[in-house]
């Protein structure tokens, strides 16, 4: 969670709002929504953010909701 958020932070400064919600046990879930729309799960089997093509699909979906 904290290396996605850094890495929206610095590509997109004060464009973006990033937040988190803790669960009670640690848990598989990882998900990330662009203005209500699912763009990555780990539990849906995207796994981690990890690669390259992961992030640049994370900065396409928040530019794509930036720019409309």
């Amino acid at each position: 969670y904290n290396t996605v958020r850094e890495l929206l932070s610095e590509e997109f400064g004060d464009d973006v709002q990033v937040s988190g919600e803790a669960t009670p046990t640690p848990t598989s879930y990882f998900e990330v929504v662009v203005n209500g729309k699912l763009v990555h799960s780990k539990k849906g089997g995207e796994g981690f953010v990890d690669s390259e093509a992961k992030i640049q699909k994370l900065f396409k979906a928040v530019e794509s909701h930036l720019n409309n």
